[in-house]
């Protein structure tokens, strides 16, 4: 019930006349059915933008301190992601992996759409990221279709940092939904693994306009204390290599 007050009562009305988002590719998103949503992620508003546009429920995978925070912030953040229903996942434990996998295969197992962003965090500097197997292994495992998802100026409604929203045209762009039926029983293999992930961001490139960057966002946001700033490889702005093997 909160989930639809949020997006036609709450919350919804807000967006729409912050970001008067449009949607590109409506028809990609099927009408029942499971399908992974994956998409590059800007700001936290994505997971709220894309809701918004399309027309059938999506869970998302949401991290952890969002239901253990403290004070009126986390007393405010555990009761609104629970209320909309959105999956609490800790991404520290040794088996947090795991833990996410099943979660995921749960949301699919039930026939929804699952949203994910296979970067793992918002872009630091608005350019496109390498994505995490996690996304593949999903996939493989649930034998579901992976649909691609591009939130465009999602930043520039919700700059990282900003405690105002701000108003700005932003698009919601589906891409086809991508069959990966040719890796059946491959799951668990790596280089299949980074195949399929690395087929997903090359379409999210294409559809995004983003530059590529051969990296984790999360090496940049969070560099091991005394160790060597990450680097992009030689070509940064590579095209993912969607060749298996």
């Amino acid at each position: 019930m909160w989930y639809w007050l949020f997006k036609y009562v709450l919350l919804g009305p807000m967006l729409w006349l912050l970001g008067r988002p449009k949607l590109e590719g409506a028809e990609n998103i099927p009408m029942d059915g499971p399908a992974i949503l994956a998409s590059n992620h800007q700001a936290v508003l994505d997971s709220f933008f894309l809701p918004l546009r399309v027309t059938r429920r999506i869970t998302f995978l949401a991290k952890s301190e969002y239901f253990t925070g403290t004070g009126l912030k986390g007393s405010f953040q555990r009761w609104f992601f629970s209320a909309v229903g959105q999956v609490p996942i800790d991404r520290t434990g040794a088996d947090a992996a795991q833990d996410a996998l099943n979660a995921g295969l749960r949301v699919l197992g039930s026939g929804k759409l699952l949203g994910i962003y296979p970067e793992g965090t918002r872009s630091p500097d608005g350019r496109l990221y390498k994505g995490k197997t996690g996304l593949a292994r999903l996939a493989l495992e649930s034998g579901v279709p992976v649909i691609p998802v591009a939130m465009i100026d999602t930043a520039k409604v919700n700059p990282i940092g900003s405690r105002v929203w701000k108003p700005a045209k932003v698009t919601v762009r589906i891409g086809e939904p991508i069959d990966f039926s040719r890796y059946a029983g491959m799951g668990g293999n790596r280089f299949v693994e980074r195949a399929v992930t690395d087929e997903v961001m090359y379409k999210l490139m294409r559809l995004s306009g983003q530059e590529y960057v051969d990296i984790y966002a999360a090496t940049l946001k969070n560099p091991v204390p005394g160790a060597e700033p990450a680097q992009p490889a030689a070509d940064a702005t590579r095209v993912p290599d969607t060749r298996a093997g």
